[in-house]
């Protein structure tokens, strides 16, 4: 059925229909109502690609959204989905996976899409410029993409870390011992960077480190490593949640020491594991609501207004204090 056949069989204006299913166009109520009920009963449907086509938005909006390796990125695309679903978008969910070939990614680009959404280091910063280069809106989220100059909306890494190191200085620790993520993430250099400024002050360093996959049995891992060879650790600060779940789970049952008594274990991010009792993880909060409602608020100006200078909001970090420190 098209937009022609609904205005024979309403009696009206092929351009009526058109308003009919323009948010704002002025209609008489009465034709509006006609026009809809005749859609209803031929099953008439307006296509929004075509739309797309003149000029009008699709409400489509691609989000990369990284590997999905993790509860907090399982988390967060939960939100920021249903997000946009409330603000009459609809998402298109592509996985960042570094398998994914690059040219595969750039296929989706041959859809009017309205924006997209870069969840963490999921693309490279070629495929972002290429998006700007098509005029099509981008909001990174988990860092600054200071290379191509897309809205981003970000946690202060560094102080984070550091109000992590700095809360267990205060409960006395010394020998600290780091678990990151992957190394060539931006957002993991902040945070180590962060963690070693902060004892560097106080004239110490890191006694252990090693680097995970930001997974639970990852964490689990890389604690029996560390352990294992540097028995001496009193404090644990772990680049993620779930990481630091799993350090906790070796700590408490593997290795039969004492937590927080023996260690302290402090994660990042807040995940909704962490207060469960059995956890009860102390960790930095990244606040999954107020992160969201950014990236809602900076895709709602960058639609309304495309010349808008790049904007970069910056998510302060709050400590949750549970069982572990």
């Amino acid at each position: 059925m098209t937009a022609a056949d609904v205005a024979d069989h309403a009696g009206v204006s092929r351009s009526a229909v058109s308003r009919a299913f323009t948010e704002g166009a002025y209609l008489d109520e009465d034709k509006r109502q006609r026009i809809l009920t005749s859609a209803m009963q031929l099953g008439y449907h307006p296509n929004a690609m075509a739309a797309a086509m003149t000029g009008a938005r699709s409400n489509l909006i691609a989000v990369f959204s990284g590997a999905i390796n993790s509860e907090y990125d399982s988390e967060m695309l939960s939100h920021l989905i249903s997000a946009l679903n409330v603000a009459e978008k609809w998402p298109v969910l592509l996985s960042g996976d570094p398998a994914l070939p690059e040219d595969a990614l750039l296929s989706i680009l041959r859809y009017p899409l309205d924006a997209l959404i870069v969840r963490g280091g999921s693309v490279s910063p070629a495929l972002l410029e290429s998006c700007l280069k098509l005029n099509i809106p981008v909001i990174v989220s988990g860092h600054v993409a200071h290379e191509a100059g897309p809205d981003c909306v970000a946690r202060r890494n560094d102080g984070s870390a550091r109000m992590a190191t700095e809360l267990l200085l205060d409960r006395g620790r010394s020998k600290f011992a780091y678990i990151g993520g992957p190394e060539d993430w931006s957002s993991e250099l902040e945070r180590l960077n962060g963690v070693r400024s902060c004892l560097a002050g106080q004239s110490l360093e890191l006694v252990a480190m090693t680097h995970g996959d930001y997974t639970f049995d990852g964490g689990r891992n890389a604690a029996r490593d560390l352990f294992g060879s540097a028995s001496e650790i009193d404090a644990l600060i772990c680049a993620n949640d779930a990481m630091a779940l799993g350090a906790l789970s070796h700590l408490r049952h593997e290795a039969k020491l004492d937590v927080p008594g023996a260690v302290s274990v402090i994660g990042f991010d807040d995940i909704a594991m962490a207060s469960w009792p059995e956890f009860n993880l102390t960790t930095v909060r990244n606040p999954i609501g107020e992160t969201v409602d950014a990236i809602l608020r900076l895709l709602e100006e960058r639609l309304n207004w495309p010349e808008k200078p790049p904007e970069i909001v910056s998510i302060e970090p709050s400590l949750q204090l549970r069982g572990t420190h």
